[in-house]
């Protein structure tokens, strides 16, 4: 876990929030005037004109609930064949990718097109970030050409680099330290099933990765019960953790008893066992999770009301079984599918639209 150590040295040499101006940014609508409830970040973007999302607690509960109420109403104009919301006409936002992802890119790609603007996919080998070409440059060429970059990296750093150097809002579509999207396309899900996100039971059975990263960043700011169960050797991030205890809000556990964890959980959530970047792991790491795939025994160990989600990939018949995620209990296609909802509020706050 040292990658993501040196990721919270780094946070606090910039303070945590990283901004800068773009003097002739285009603007979905009026600028909005930050009011004294909101908080230093808000305060910050807005007057910077630049609302970067990288952590989910870089934010107040109430911008994320503003988030989560919007993508449900723009949801229900997308699902209900309403076109005429067009925010982003006119506008462009540059991709980058050096992790291929299939939710990722047809989510956001869709997403904005769906409300009138146009992305350009960046693939792995078009760019070379930190390596053909310097992060910081590639940031501000990029924001001289786009509304918005989204950036789906291996190396957190990376995103950091982004956010200090451009003059455009930088989405962090995932790192190897964390994955807010994901959270906040969670967070709706989870809205939608159990009508809150405070006071959720969520337990996450399997490695302490980049997820428990994000799990844990929104405890801090929502209040929960947050298990993470995993091996003695594959616990999350320690700094991480303390932030998530720190914040005050939750209960945060960390368990290595999968039956014991899950006891009254609202839901059970799963990722493989093997990330990109570790799959030479896998066959170690298959002996290593011995015990913690999440099946209907361990489903039925938690209650009747409990769901299952995992952000997929799936690896069935690894991590879950094939039953578990084809059964009633399985959200994770409607967790799936508010990828794009989601992600079209975050990106409709850093536009300010």
């Amino acid at each position: 876990m040292r990658a993501a150590a040196d990721v919270h040295g780094t946070l606090r040499r910039h303070g945590g929030i990283l901004r800068r101006s773009r003097r002739d940014r285009r603007t979905c609508g009026k600028p909005r005037v930050a009011c004294e409830a909101e908080t230093n970040w808000s305060r910050a973007m807005v007057e910077n004109d630049v609302r970067h999302f990288l952590h989910l607690d870089d934010f107040s509960k109430d911008e994320l609930s503003a988030m989560l109420q919007r993508a449900s109403e723009v949801k229900a104009k997308i699902k209900g064949g309403d076109r005429s919301f067009q925010p982003f006409k006119g506008m462009s936002m540059a991709m980058i990718f050096t992790k291929p992802s299939m939710r990722t890119r047809v989510s956001f790609e869709t997403g904005f097109h769906l409300l009138g603007g146009h992305a350009v996919y960046l693939g792995p080998n078009d760019i070379g970030i930190g390596k053909r070409e310097a992060t910081k440059d590639v940031a501000r060429v990029l924001s001289r050409y786009n509304d918005l970059i989204m950036a789906r990296l291996f190396a957190h750093q990376d995103l950091i680099d982004l956010a200090q150097y451009s003059t455009v809002p930088i989405i962090n579509g995932l790192t190897d330290y964390n994955h807010p999207c994901q959270l906040m396309a969670d967070a709706l899900t989870i809205k939608e099933h159990f009508g809150r996100v405070d006071g959720i039971k969520m337990v996450y059975i399997g490695d302490g990765n980049n997820m428990v990263h994000s799990m844990l960043r929104l405890a801090a700011v929502f209040p929960m019960e947050f298990v993470c169960c995993c091996p003695e050797s594959y616990v999350p991030d320690p700094t991480t953790v303390k932030r998530a205890m720190d914040a005050g809000f939750s209960k945060i556990e960390i368990s290595h008893s999968p039956m014991d964890a899950v006891k009254g959980a609202d839901v059970i959530y799963t990722d493989v066992w093997a990330s990109m970047g570790q799959k030479e792991e896998a066959e170690q790491r298959r002996k290593d999770f011995t015990g913690f795939q999440v099946n209907m025994a361990l489903m039925d160990a938690a209650g009747p009301q409990c769901k299952f989600m995992h952000c997929l990939p799936a690896e069935r018949g690894v991590e879950c079984t094939d039953e578990v995620i084809e059964s009633n209990r399985s959200i994770v296609f409607d967790e799936a599918e508010n990828r794009m909802h989601a992600q079209n509020a975050v990106m409709l706050y850093s536009l300010d639209c």
